[in-house]
This record gives structure tokens, sequence and C-alpha cells, in this order.
């Protein structure tokens, strides 16, 4: 694999584990997503959570599926 490929995956596997922390955070103060930072985080992440969610449902009312996803993510980035 080329550097330059290998820099676009960790790149991509960065910009997602973000979004997917951001979503985290905005999640405290928004909930729902009414705010636009808020719906675009949900649009963007949520392709992603949705089957671990079907997997592992919300226990308790607390959702683990980001968390598993960004230990996915991180061990997805460090072995590149």
């Amino acid at each position: 694999m080329g550097v330059f490929l290998g820099n676009l995956i960790q790149f991509a596997l960065i910009a997602l584990w973000l979004l997917i922390l951001g979503r985290v955070l905005v999640s405290w103060v928004d909930p729902m997503g009414r705010s636009q930072l808020g719906a675009m985080l949900i649009n963007t992440t949520e392709p992603i959570l949705a089957p671990i969610r079907r997997i592992i449902p919300p226990m308790g009312g607390i959702d683990l599926g980001p968390l598993i996803i960004l230990i996915i993510l991180s061990a997805l980035w460090r072995s590149f």
C-alpha cells in the first residue's frame, strides 16, 4: 500500500472519529439535533451507529454504540 493511500485512510478514520466524538458531545446539549450542527452530525454518523445499536441496544439510557465505534476506529487507525 502506498504512503498516499495509507495517509488518506488514516485521515478518513480520524475525521470519522472526530465526527462521532462531536456527536456525543453535541448530544449532551442538543440530543434531538435541532441545531444545524446537531442535524449534520446525526445525518453523518447515524449510518455507522445504527448497525451497532441493533446489536447492542442502549442499556439504562446509555448508548454504548459510539464508544464501541470509537474503539474500533482507534484500532484501525493504529493498524495503518
